[in-house]
């Protein structure tokens, strides 16, 4: 038989139900009221003209708006904020461009509006207006005016981004082509290309700054300089996921360091080596020599009669004759020996891989002899003909010097003894050596 329920037990039961139905109704108001305002900022967000987007810690976009697919030409939910923003900084307001699904580009101003829970991030992207376009239009022509584009690689796929001012740097049209690492492969040149890959799996491998200067060739054979910075975008667990960086035409700054380079190291009159290019030439010829056990002619060559050729006739006569004198030297020898000016009408001869075990007496003849027939016949300058003569003076090594400073120093010295001896004529150094001091 049931136990009757007491009267204060059906009452406590009674309470505890109506408490329990009032906190539901209660919970039941709020879930609907949040879910009213759920809704309402979904209607809102959706109703925006401007692109939102949501992005995780990673910087995978999780959410975004309507707007937002108008903007990207497509939905960009699963996919790296990166992928469409590949300029973009960490900054409160920026101007930057937004990379369309079709590879487009457009001009937009970033706003970053707050971060939430979980290191999510909540950005408002707005298509700028002509006034506010005007700092992204001026960034994207300056890249193209400056010869400075930027490039995204997909390291796991032939997909490439370049901005539109790399489309010329390669010889193309923008848009004329479809940008892919296989295409930027081929117009590497292929002295570089070995070193360039070599630079890429570098990067990728340790993280370091990617900085390459490398020549690329144009489909109709020209050949320009660019230097491409950049580094590794990795993912949450540190894997490789692909480069990203600026790449330049310095096809300009290289040709003014060449030129820089040839007023520095070249007579400017001949274009013959002068005498500090002359000076390490020959000392890189010296250690050669000693490298492989062989003899080296250094020939110091002062012209006889230019003085007065140059006095009577005037500067310009006197320069013209240099030009030849310089052109018939070097068309005397091998393509290996070194002709240089040293200054005035001085000229010197570096003639390398001399047998050791060959006579001195008949090396410097046989020197002497191809030089002074080069020069001897009579040089036309302005219509009228001039002869001059020259002097010799020949040092050997390793027989009259080791050192770089005593064979010039011997060479010298026997160019002054020749000259002595009248025009014409050459002096080995071999009575010279203990005559010099050092």
């Amino acid at each position: 038989m049931p136990v009757p329920f007491s009267t204060p037990m059906v009452l406590l039961t009674t309470a505890i139900l109506a408490g329990l139905l009032a906190a539901l109704a209660v919970l039941l108001c709020r879930r609907r009221a949040e879910r009213a305002r759920l809704e309402l900022h979904l209607r809102l967000l959706e109703t925006l003209s401007d692109a939102v987007f949501v992005a995780d810690a990673g910087g995978t976009i999780v959410q975004h708006n309507a707007a937002a697919t108008r903007l990207c030409g497509g939905d960009a939910v699963g996919s790296p904020l990166a992928d469409w923003l590949p300029q973009a900084q960490h900054r409160e307001r920026q101007f930057t461009v937004l990379r369309r699904r079709d590879g487009s580009e457009h001009a937009v101003e970033v706003t970053h509006l707050a971060s939430r829970t979980g290191g999510e991030s909540l950005l408002l992207i707005r298509a700028s207006l002509a006034a506010q376009s005007d700092d992204a239009e001026r960034f994207m022509r300056s890249q193209y005016f400056a010869r400075i584009g930027t490039w995204d690689w997909h390291i796991d796929t032939e997909e490439l981004y370049w901005s539109d001012a790399i489309y010329g740097m390669f010889g193309y049209q923008v848009g004329e082509v479809t940008p892919s690492y296989q295409r930027f492969c081929e117009h590497v040149h292929p002295d570089d290309q070995a070193r360039v890959r070599a630079g890429e799996l570098r990067c990728i491998a340790t993280g370091q700054n990617h900085d390459e200067e490398y020549r690329v060739v144009w489909a109709d054979g020209t050949v320009r300089w660019l230097r491409e910075t950049g580094n590794v975008v990795t993912d949450a667990q540190g894997a490789p996921l692909r480069m990203m960086g600026i790449v330049r035409d310095i096809t300009e700054e290289k040709a003014w360091a060449s030129e820089l380079s040839q007023r520095a190291h070249h007579d400017p009159l001949t274009g013959l080596p002068n005498r500090l290019l002359f000076e390490d030439r020959l000392a890189a010829a010296i250690e050669r020599a000693r490298r492989h056990d062989q003899r080296l002619m250094l020939a110091f060559i002062d012209l006889d009669g230019f003085k007065a050729i140059n006095d009577q006739h005037g500067h310009a006569a006197g320069d013209s004759l240099l030009v030849t004198v310089g052109s018939r030297l070097q068309d005397a020898l091998r393509l290996t020996d070194t002709v240089a000016r040293i200054g005035g009408d001085e000229f010197v001869v570096i003639l390398e891989e001399l047998s050791p075990r060959a006579n001195l007496a008949d090396e410097a003849q046989r020197l002497a002899d191809k030089l002074l027939a080069a020069l001897a016949p009579p040089m036309v300058i302005d219509g009228m003909a001039h002869s001059i003569g020259a002097s010799l003076g020949i040092a050997i090594y390793p027989d009259h010097a080791q050192s770089m400073d005593r064979l010039i120093h011997i060479a010298d010295l026997a160019m002054y003894a020749a000259k002595r001896g009248g025009s014409n004529r050459h002096c080995l150094g071999d009575s010279l050596v203990q005559l010099s001091p050092g």
